[in-house]
């Protein structure tokens, strides 16, 4: 049975330019769908957050305003999630996390990742030795703020000169942290030698691979990204 490890944020704020610490975590859906994705592909799911702190989804993702004005849409995220609720409040710890178990890693979003994730050494090394195996490697929206933490042994980022996508500026202006951020996670890809693109519109689907990363812009992305990761980690499988 083909493996694939769910690396979450273990926080549950996101500290802004002005020191204060802003309520966040994971994105919901993000989780939930790439989950249902992989299960329904009869992958082995693991999920694991540094330290195996409890991961905390960000309420803001279960509103009407972020699931195209739908209480009903929010709802069935918050409904699956609370159906694989054991693994939830079960997580592994990634310093116990043997890459060479797993066939492949993704990391969801929500800006969760931008505190933790993208400073962590010893995720770096996880990541690195995905990527050196040749496995994929997959992150969505702010997902891919935790590979900044992957180095090649002169410091270099890893992933300098690979195309990719994430949560793009106009999105985060959209949604108004642009101007509250330390860092913005398009301008921070950009600046370590990444190659970034976007979908000519914002919020639309828009899912980008290069090489064995495999990288998607935003919520709307994460089931397309979701359903590719599966492909080229067990090649054959028919979805529901």
């Amino acid at each position: 049975m083909s493996s694939v490890l769910i690396a979450l944020t273990g926080v549950d704020y996101w500290t802004l330019a002005d020191g204060t610490k802003h309520p966040c975590g994971y994105w919901p859906e993000e989780v939930a769908t790439p989950h249902r994705v992989f299960g329904q592909a009869g992958l082995e799911i693991t999920i694991a957050t540094p330290g195996a702190a409890l991961p905390t989804a960000d309420q803001a993702g279960f509103s009407p305003e972020m699931n195209g004005g739908s209480a009903e849409a929010g709802q069935k995220i918050a409904d699956y999630l609370a159906s694989i609720a054991d693994e939830l409040d079960n997580p592994k710890a990634l310093e116990d996390i043997d890459p060479e178990d797993f066939d492949s890693v993704f990391v969801p979003g929500g800006h969760g990742p931008m505190e933790d994730l993208a400073d962590s050494k010893h995720f770096g090394g996880i990541i690195r030795s995905f990527h050196d195996s040749g496995k994929p490697v997959a992150a969505v929206c702010h997902g891919p703020a935790a590979l900044l933490s992957a180095r090649v042994d002169g410091g270099s980022w890893l992933f300098a000169g690979y195309k990719m996508t994430a949560f793009s500026n106009v999105e985060e202006h959209q949604v108004g942290f642009a101007d509250r951020a330390k860092w913005l996670l398009e301008d921070r890809l950009v600046s370590e030698g990444g190659v970034y693109v976007a979908a000519q519109q914002p919020w639309g689907e828009f899912v980008v691979v290069d090489r064995n990363l495999y990288t998607g812009q935003n919520p709307a992305s994460s089931e397309a990204l979701a359903r590719l990761l599966v492909n080229a980690t067990a090649e054959g499988i028919e979805f529901n």
